[in-house]
């Protein structure tokens, strides 16, 4: 028990002292810039059990700690299927880094791995769903989510790419099924590279995608079972060998929108054209 004790102290320590450029100062910059906390929120983190939510549960439990705005944390973590060993690594994980999460039960990877065509689309809408519900049913009125900047400037990419639009991931939302609750990225401007740095320099393991869909088709050579998301990361680390600055170029580009340069845009579910104003 006290070696578990100095574990997550030591864990703590590098988050403040260590990491504090590559992780603190940019969570707080994004919790800061896009207004994510308000006082007497009752926000639950969610936690899937990989890296970046298992990172966000600690930044967000040493803010609550330490911040002069008051609020709550549920740490929230949703069980939609998991082999033992996932469960098992998740709870120990959580003991280790003295997070005290709430664990729920679902069937989502049963239901989602049964469908034939996008089964990764299907499970994430309902996560979502469950963890709204759940978070809600505890006195929530935001849920926390784990993506961070790289997750944002690939979802602009593969939106353009295959998806055919310009289109970005938002720091914070209003809930459209669930009436007052919000959800929030307070990873938002924190570099995945600095999470593995964090992860690897504190030997900590976490789990990987645990999806029973992922794990079926692990190893194949089917093109059609290739992560689009992987091409793009990919792609974007090439460019960066020419252009260090890639990365952060594409991020500012969805802050610094020129609409009056579009022939066309969407707002609120309505398409707009150019010459409508020409």
């Amino acid at each position: 028990m006290s070696r578990e004790l100095e574990k997550y102290r030591l864990v703590e320590r590098s988050i403040s002292k260590k990491f504090r450029k590559e992780l603190w100062n940019p969570f707080i910059a994004a919790v800061k810039r896009y207004e994510l906390i308000s006082e007497g929120d009752r926000i639950a983190v969610c936690v899937s059990g990989g890296k970046d939510s298992m990172l966000m549960a600690k930044l967000m439990q040493l803010l609550c700690r330490f911040s002069e705005v008051p609020f709550e944390l549920e740490f929230l973590v949703m069980d939609p299927g998991y082999n033992r060993e996932n469960r098992e690594k998740i709870e120990y994980n959580a003991k280790l880094l003295n997070v005290p999460i709430t664990v729920f039960e679902s069937d989502i990877f049963a239901v989602a791995n049964n469908t034939e065509k996008s089964p990764c689309y299907l499970c994430a809408r309902m996560r979502r769903g469950h963890l709204y519900s759940k978070a809600k049913s505890l006195g929530c009125n935001k849920i926390a989510l784990g993506h961070h900047f790289n997750d944002v400037i690939e979802t602009t990419v593969m939106g353009m790419f295959y998806g055919a639009q310009l289109q970005a991931m938002m720091p914070k939302l209003h809930s459209t099924n669930f009436e007052g609750m919000e959800l929030i990225r307070p990873l938002y401007c924190v570099h995945e590279d600095s999470i593995i740095r964090w992860m690897n320099y504190n030997g900590l393991e976490f789990i990987r995608c645990a999806c029973r869909f992922t794990e079926k088709n692990e190893g194949t050579d089917d093109e059609s079972l290739t992560s689009k998301r992987q091409e793009v990361k990919n792609l974007i680390r090439s460019l960066k060998r020419t252009n260090p600055d890639i990365e952060k170029s594409i991020f500012n580009s969805i802050h610094s929108v020129v609409l009056d340069t579009f022939p066309a845009y969407k707002t609120k579910n309505e398409t707009h054209f150019f010459l409508e104003k020409y």
